[in-house]
């Protein structure tokens, strides 16, 4: 099928990400507003975005592929390079502006809606077990979207699986599982519930970016190529 040109493409990463970060912003300050306790905070935030993110995959896929995320558009462009199947270099330096502007446009967005101040996160998250957390965090999620993609799962069955995902990773992963170096950028722009500090951002771009690669080896020993997998798929 032809792709769609990248500018509508592009255009679709950047509102994707960004409605993605202002679903979780602007759940997280909803729930500090409605609760004041923070498990009950968390699992109305948790719920919020489980449930956007599943929509917005099967609104956008069609369009994008619907990555929202820059570690799943470098993954889609290594593992592609050999086949070409996979996102073009040219088009991947597109796509990772436009899910970074969207990041940080949806953190304003979700301050506007709810009349609060956009200001810079005060939230130190990075220890060692958050670093830890958020290369498993990332490794599964995008071990998860290869693995349903090369399967050739249909877009439903992805966006379900995808938001159950990052739902129970909020509860399992002791980072709440960020997960997305395009959200992680976007969410120091809120100091409230979802916030993160500057001085977190790093290392935990960098756990990312160390999931993501994880995932990728993975993957290649699991789901070595889409004929492959697919033809392993079938019943005997």
């Amino acid at each position: 099928m032809r792709r769609l040109s990248l500018w509508r493409r592009s255009l679709a990463e950047f509102l994707g990400t960004g409605l993605l970060v202002t679903v979780v912003v602007g759940s997280g300050i909803a729930a500090e507003r409605l609760s004041t306790d923070p498990g009950l905070q968390l699992l109305e935030n948790s719920i919020a975005t489980a449930l956007g993110l599943g929509v917005l995959i099967l609104l956008l896929a069609p369009v994008s592929g619907a990555h929202f995320n820059p570690v799943v558009s470098l993954a889609d462009t290594l593992l592609g390079s050999r086949t070409g199947t996979g996102l073009p270099a040219r088009e991947l330096s597109v796509y990772l502006p436009a899910q970074l502007a969207g990041g940080i446009g949806g953190a304003i967005l979700a301050h506007a809606m709810f009349a609060t101040p956009t200001a810079i996160s005060t939230t130190d998250r990075a220890t060692p077990a958050t670093f830890l957390a958020e290369i498993v965090a990332t490794a599964g999620l995008v071990l998860l979207i290869i693995g349903l993609s090369r399967t050739g799962r249909p877009a439903p069955v992805i966006a379900t699986a995808v938001g159950a995902y990052i739902g129970a990773a909020y509860w399992f992963i002791s980072s709440t599982s960020f997960a997305n170096p395009a959200v992680t950028i976007g969410r120091i722009f809120t100091d409230t519930f979802a916030g993160i500090a500057p001085s977190s951002v790093l290392p935990f771009l960098g756990a990312q970016i160390l999931g993501a690669g994880a995932a990728i080896g993975i993957s290649l020993l699991l789901f070595p190529s889409v004929q492959e997998t697919r033809a392993g798929s079938q019943p005997s």
